[in-house]
């Protein structure tokens, strides 16, 4: 007798042998025992995870004949339960809906339909990828559906639902089968490579298991083949070899190149996985998941179910995500699904691949926005305009960045520092030449809109209740921030600040309601980014009412020219310090009312 291969073999004959659809089965099994089988199913899901099995156990259990009934499981015995298994039943018509997907074929099927079964209870219809069936073929085939002869039963297999009309798939009961989990595939194939006498390593199951990628067919396919070229016993490395998947430890190698900014050690790495013939696509999409794995370690700890590796691969996980961030790991993992993705209809697939791990490796040395802008509003004081300022292009941070920094090669600038230092230093030699220096009491600051009202009668209030040296330009900075919230900052302009400590207490005349309907979440954000920047300290707003009106003093013109003004304003200084930012235009929105 011919060899014949473990899918076909370990089959499921029964409901209770199908592995990870139990919310199909156990419905079936209950519409059999109630009697209210349908006259249509459609099946759909991943390849190679039961449902042409599900089928045929359904076509047994309406037709077996050990009893004068459909039975929940069949008995796999009788006469018609093996011609079904044999797949030569004369009542149980199996079509290929690929190759008969014409309506010729589909109208002699609704004629052979309204003839009774030769000998069973029912004649019924499998019809595998029907999703293939054309359009005027389902036309043909909706009338038989819609009322169907009692003994017809029609069963659909498909890996496309959406492409079957949804005039078919309203009369039929729709089951979508789940991709079979990790744990379920690996139990299965330690029970039949015991069954078959295979020696194998339980890490050699996991990575079958994980190329089964869901299907229990394909990985019982892959298991073949690799009992096939092994000699004696099942490793690892043999199975690596066979599906062509590069070592996990070459993974956290590259990821650990990554975190150190290395782009040689990156397309060497990438170079000898080439060189010894791995294939680019494949080596992307090992990326991808070991990433996927990584955030899930990152965000829920390696022991967590989500990870559906081995102990081995668990812990090289875990070990890669303690050297980055979430952040970090989420936009790595986003930039190799892209490159992934473009590799499938590259010419050049080796180019696109570097490309991937190289932006990975420029990543490192961005910073979120919002975290930069923090910065530059919470930074204390200003460093002398002639001490240098380190670069945000190779920031240190407690992301696992350090590490990077101690294998900087001596002598290299930052591109970003080389550019604010070529962008500051002229501007700044020529408006300190320009601008007399502006003391910080007198500085009259930005007054934009309705931060006009930012009185002498507030400023004189701060400057009682501050510490000695803090500024007394913070309504002005707070009020400025705030030019967009015009209600927001004529009620604050008419009230009374103090500063308590770390605490900026400003008690205005209106209601709690009003205060509360007024001050949302994105102008307190504001007005404390900007108390905080005023102050050089973290400072909490606190707005209450109680408080008098006071009456608005007259509008003062502002001393100096606009950009003296400007250069003196604490946001604008901050922006200069952080980023190299320069003047160009400066426009006073005062003028065109």
């Amino acid at each position: 007798m011919s060899y014949q291969v473990l899918a076909r073999k370990y089959r499921p004959q029964k409901f209770s042998e199908v592995i990870g659809q139990e919310h199909v089965t156990q419905t079936l099994k209950n519409a059999i025992q109630q009697g209210r089988t349908a006259h249509g199913y459609i099946f759909s899901g991943h390849r190679g995870i039961g449902k042409t099995t599900v089928a045929r156990i359904l076509a047994m259990s309406l037709n077996c004949r050990s009893t004068d009934h459909p039975v929940p499981e069949p008995c796999g015995v009788c006469e018609s339960c093996t011609e079904i298994r044999a797949g030569n039943s004369v009542d149980v018509i199996e079509i290929d809906a690929a190759t008969n997907r014409g309506i010729d074929e589909i109208r002699e099927l609704r004629e052979a339909a309204r003839y009774r079964p030769a000998r069973d209870r029912s004649k019924i219809y499998i019809l595998d990828e029907a999703h293939q069936i054309t359009d005027a073929a389902f036309n043909a085939l909706l009338k038989t559906l819609e009322e169907p002869p009692g003994h017809v039963v029609f069963m659909l297999a498909t890996t496309q639902p959406e492409d079957i009309p949804q005039t078919i798939r309203s009369r039929c009961q729709h089951f979508s089968f789940r991709a079979v989990r990790f744990e379920q595939i690996l139990r299965q194939l330690k029970q039949l490579a015991g069954r078959e006498n295979i020696a194998a390593d339980d890490d050699a199951l996991a990575l079958l298991a994980e190329a089964g990628d869901g299907s229990m067919r394909d990985a019982l396919s892959i298991l073949d083949q690799a009992i096939a070229s092994c000699e004696g016993r099942l490793t690892a490395e043999s199975v690596r070899q066979l599906v062509g998947a590069a070592p996990s430890g070459v993974l956290e190698e590259v990821m650990q190149a990554v975190s150190r900014g290395s782009s040689e050690d990156v397309l060497r790495l990438v170079d000898n996985l080439l060189r010894e013939g791995h294939n680019p696509t494949h080596f992307a999409r090992q990326v991808v998941r070991f990433l996927r794995n990584a955030v899930v370690a990152k965000v829920a700890g390696s022991e967590s179910p989500l990870l559906q590796i081995s102990a081995d691969e668990r812990t090289r996980v875990a070990r890669v995500a303690e050297l980055f961030g979430e952040e970090d790991l989420t936009r790595h993992l986003q930039i190799m699904l892209r490159a992934h993705s473009e590799l499938g209809y590259k010419p050049e697939q080796r180019f696109h691949l570097e490309l991937g791990l190289l932006k990975m490796v420029h990543a490192q040395r961005l910073l979120p926005i919002e975290q930069l802008l923090s910065e530059a509003g919470a930074q204390p004081a200003a460093a002398p305009r002639g001490s240098p300022t380190p670069s945000p292009a190779r920031p240190i941070s407690d992301r696992g960045r350090s590490a990077r920094e101690s294998t900087a090669r001596p002598g290299q600038v930052s591109p970003f520092a080389a550019d604010s230092a070529r962008k500051g230093s002229p501007k700044q030699e020529s408006s300190a030449d320009s601008t007399p220096a502006v003391g910080r009491q007198s500085m009259p600051g930005v007054v934009m809109g309705a931060a006009a009202p930012a009185a002498a009668p507030v400023r004189e209030q701060i400057r009682n209740s501050a510490a000695p040296g803090e500024a007394p330009d913070l309504p002005s900075a707070v009020l400025n921030a705030l030019a967009d919230h015009r209600v927001l900052v004529s009620m604050l302009a008419a009230g009374e600040w103090k500063v308590e400590g770390n605490e900026l207490v400003i008690k205005v005349a209106e209601p709690a309601t009003v205060i509360d309907m007024s001050l949302g979440a994105d102008a307190r954000r504001i007005a404390t980014s900007a108390a905080t920047g005023a102050l050089g300290r973290p400072i909490k707003l606190k707005v209450v009412s109680g408080g008098t009106r006071q009456a608005p003093p007259p509008r003062e013109m502002p001393n100096g020219t606009g950009r003296g003004r400007a250069e003196q304003d604490p946001i604008v200084r901050r922006m200069k310090e952080k980023f190299g930012a320069e003047i160009r235009t400066i426009i006073d929105y005062r003028e065109k009312r």
